[in-house]
């Protein structure tokens, strides 16, 4: 053998042996693949803590002193799917739930998974005809609503073409003609194997990719598009709230907030809670002294609500002080928390305030930590553990590239975009509206942002409220932040009005706070211009050059806690046409 031949055989005999032991394709991930898409569904989770928590309180309801256990609970829920089923309401079909925040929204809940239904909590406040377009949106098999809307209910049924099939009623109060008592429902026998069988047979097995809730958007633009969520969407939202607060099973919360809406059911709601195993305290209307009383009371380690509900606690806190120790943080979402905002509450509420952002379609994918505060008040924070988020180049006529990024400064105005496990991704075969908002993977809200080199984002505004005066662009929520640190200011909303000279006015809603400006409404406005023109953050162009001042219902907000200045927008033209608005 020659020296050559001598020192390639070690490399040679390497190679065979590298052939014998190629592990590629050896594993075969069908096994997991079924565990995970037929068992790692929301109801798996709930399931699980009928038994393993069954002595742990899961809900409860201080006003009227029902509470629940793990194991009441699913009983509970057995029966009511027993009684639904039996009225011929199963697997595919739509359970809509008109209901204040209460343990009969949270019940309908896991009932409909256990059903193979799709529960879809829609707004208490809408009037009777955002109602029946809902209706004759969705085909709902049965509608739950809560007594006290009996008037909206029935118009809505007389406008709507569909009509359910079952109506459930909740409360003491009149019904509408046919409705069934919800503790009828509740007294039904529970659900048995067989009817379960039944109900699945000849459908594809359970799958995490089967729809179980369906949201409706809350219409800062328009009428509520349907907003599909399968169970994966479920898990993996549970598993957000349970890392970022971090949430445990022996954690109390009450979200002030609706539970209609993403922040609501989501962000410390059933959700989570019944996922972890913790127990969710229900509060039929908000009240801040009831609910700063219940944190003495129950304990409680969670409070979620938009900074409207925090502003509404810190007021009562300094005038009735409670012992607040037992929360482990106030999460508050819906809108972006100016820095003055976040100091107060750390200071008055407690040190540890979270900010969540994001949308209806995809949960939050920002959070600011108490950790980042007070340096990162203003922003909305970093990107949630299991999403991407970007920072892109806005364009008018289509959706940027995801890669397509502006730069990482702090200053350059870009719209927010994020790719996440936490939506559907889907407006139900709109795809104009898809089109809007999907690209590539990343849904894109029509937020506008920037970002910094450490990713903070911060919300500026939406692309469809920005002002353009004189051929600038002004961002409302950076007005209104600037406007709102004055100590006169509890609230604002700024808007533009049409201007033959400008194209548009800056124009500023007020709402006073104590005696922190004149009584007089034209000094006041004075007041407020010679503030604005000393603000470090105000360039000439975005100062409001019309002010009028509003009580506080003045100001109009969605059911998510988000000002609706596209409402605003029209009534500043109605004030511009009667001279109601001031120039200072």
């Amino acid at each position: 053998m020659s020296v050559q031949e001598e020192a390639g055989a070690p490399a040679a005999a390497a190679k065979a042996r590298g052939a014998a032991y190629d592990q590629s394709g050896r594993y075969d991930p069908s096994v997991l693949r079924e565990v995970f898409e037929g068992s790692f569904t929301y109801l798996a989770g709930f399931a699980r803590n009928t038994h393993r928590f069954a002595s742990r309180t899961a809900l409860s309801e201080p006003a009227s002193g029902r509470s629940w256990t793990y194991a009441q609970l699913g009983e509970a829920t057995a029966r009511l799917a027993g009684g639904l089923y039996r009225l011929g309401v199963g697997a595919n079909r739509l359970i809509m739930v008109e209901l204040f925040n209460s343990p009969e929204l949270a019940m309908l809940y896991p009932t409909a998974h256990r059903l193979r239904a799709v529960f879809s909590p829609t707004n208490f406040r809408l009037a009777a005809g955002e109602v029946a377009y809902i209706i004759d949106d969705a085909w709902p098999a049965v509608l739950v609503y809560d007594t006290e809307r009996t008037p909206v209910i029935r118009q809505a049924l007389a406008l709507a073409a569909h009509e359910p099939a079952v109506l459930v009623a909740v409360g003491e109060g009149e019904r509408v003609a046919g409705s069934l008592a919800f503790e009828e429902l509740l007294a039904a026998e529970p659900i048995t194997p067989e009817e379960l069988a039944a109900n699945s047979a000849g459908l594809p097995p359970v799958s995490v990719y089967d729809e179980t809730t369906r949201l409706f958007t809350s219409g800062t633009t328009g009428m509520p598009k349907p907003v599909p969520l399968p169970s994966l969407v479920e898990v993996m939202s549970a598993h957000d709230v349970i890392m970022h607060f971090p949430l445990r099973p022996q954690d109390k919360t009450l979200n002030m907030s609706p539970l209609f809406h993403r922040g609501g059911l989501y962000a410390g709601g059933p959700n989570p809670v019944f996922y972890v195993g913790a127990q969710s305290v229900t509060l039929k209307q908000f009240d801040p002294d009831v609910v700063l009383d219940l944190v003495a009371s129950e304990g409680l380690s969670y409070l979620i609500g938009a900074p409207a509900n925090l502003f509404r606690l810190a007021e009562v806190q300094e005038e009735r002080p409670r012992d607040l120790s037992s929360l482990n943080g106030i999460v508050t979402m819906g809108a972006p928390l100016d820095r003055a905002a976040a100091l107060r509450f750390q200071t008055v509420l407690t040190p540890r305030i979270f900010n969540g952002y994001g949308t209806s379609e995809t949960f939050w994918n920002t959070f600011l930590r108490p950790e980042d505060l007070p340096e990162g008040a203003g922003s909305t924070g970093r990107a949630s553990t299991d999403d991407d988020v970007a920072v892109v180049t806005v364009y008018n006529d289509r959706l940027a590239d995801p890669s397509d990024t502006v730069p990482q400064d702090g200053q350059t105005i870009g719209e927010f975009a994020v790719r996440t496990v936490k939506a559907g991704y889907s407006y139900l075969g709109n795809r104009a509206a898809e089109a809007a908002k999907i690209r590539d993977g990343w849904f894109y809200p029509g937020d506008l942002a920037t970002w910094d080199e450490g990713e903070a984002v911060t919300i500026v505004g939406r692309k469809d409220d920005m002002i353009i005066s004189g051929g600038e662009n002004v961002h409302p929520v950076q007005v209104e932040a600037a406007l709102q640190e004055h100590p006169g200011v509890a609230d604002s909303i700024v808007v533009g009005v049409p201007d033959e000279e400008w194209g548009q006015l800056v124009t500023a809603y007020i709402v006073r706070k104590g005696d922190g400006l004149p009584e007089d409404d034209r000094a006041a406005a004075a007041a407020l211009d010679a503030y604005a023109a000393e603000h470090p953050m105000l360039a000439r162009y975005k100062r409001p050059r019309r002010y009028r001042f509003v009580a506080a219902e003045g100001v109009p907000y969605n059911a998510t806690g988000k000002k609706v200045h596209y409402l605003q927008t029209e009534q500043a033209a109605r004030d511009a046409e009667a001279g109601l608005l001031i120039e200072p």
